[in-house]
């Protein structure tokens, strides 16, 4: 398990989706797309209930280890594409390695380093919502495999270098430039007994729980589909509907 500090800052993100309303939001505005500092970012939340893709959440979740006293770095996969990902390794105060996902929504975050002795390479339970994962760690790569409830497995792969600050800085900016339709938003909502994962993706909502994929086409209007993901997220409606509305035209561009 995390040390306590490291739960402790996590937890403050808790109730926060990871989503690309906010990036089309600030190119509209903008005329272009730019990574947002961390003050304009606690200002779009505070406002609107807004948080960001996996590079904004990174950078405030960084900020907020450094506050905390916490030594943390940026880590991830394919940063200069299109695909690009990135999360955090956060490191307690005896040297051991968490990995922090925020976007892709962990419950919590988990060890790494295979020599440790609390290490397992077991599927463990109530770390990421609806599937059981296994840590693969490697020299320089971490595997994730996540068991799906139909058998199904997934994997993400990380590198684990720490991604030079420059570099990191680069890779957001771009990020924040590549607007590609359809909007994606994800979050973690309770579900009975459980943390399950809430999607929106496609134009389909998907609750992702232990007892599988729950499925909701999105026939409502773009007015009403707000409205669902406004309960669901906190995000302002009225700027979610009208991002949705410039992502249906992109893709009829």
């Amino acid at each position: 398990m995390p040390s306590e500090d490291i739960l402790k800052t996590w937890r403050k993100f808790d109730h926060f989706p990871m989503e690309t309303v906010s990036k089309l939001w600030v190119y509209n505005k903008h005329k272009a797309g730019r990574q947002r500092d961390i003050a304009q970012m606690r200002e779009d939340r505070q406002k609107y209930g807004l948080s960001g893709n996996c590079f904004d959440l990174a950078i405030w979740l960084l900020d907020e280890f450094k506050k905390d006293g916490i030594k943390a770095y940026p880590i991830g996969h394919d940063i200069d594409a299109e695909g690009a990902h990135v999360a955090v390794i956060a490191v307690d105060e005896t040297g051991g390695r968490y990995l922090c996902d925020l976007g892709d929504q962990w419950i919590t975050p988990i060890l790494i380093d295979s020599h440790r002795q609390d290490f397992s390479e077991e599927k463990l339970s109530g770390v990421f919502p609806a599937a059981k994962i296994q840590v693969k760690p490697g020299r320089e790569h971490l595997e994730i495999l996540y068991h799906r409830p139909n058998g199904k497995v997934s994997k993400q792969t990380y590198d684990t270098t720490p991604i030079e600050a420059e570099e990191f800085r680069t890779a957001a900016e771009a990020s924040q430039n590549r607007i590609s339709p359809p909007p994606l938003i994800e979050c973690r909502v309770g579900y009975k007994d459980e943390t399950a994962h809430w999607e929106f993706d496609d134009w389909e909502i998907t609750w992702s729980t232990t007892e599988g994929l729950i499925k909701k086409e999105s026939n409502e209007t773009m007015s009403e589909l707000a409205d669902v993901i406004e309960t669901t997220t906190g995000m302002d409606k009225g700027i979610v509907q009208t991002v949705l509305e410039l992502y249906r035209k992109r893709e009829k561009e």
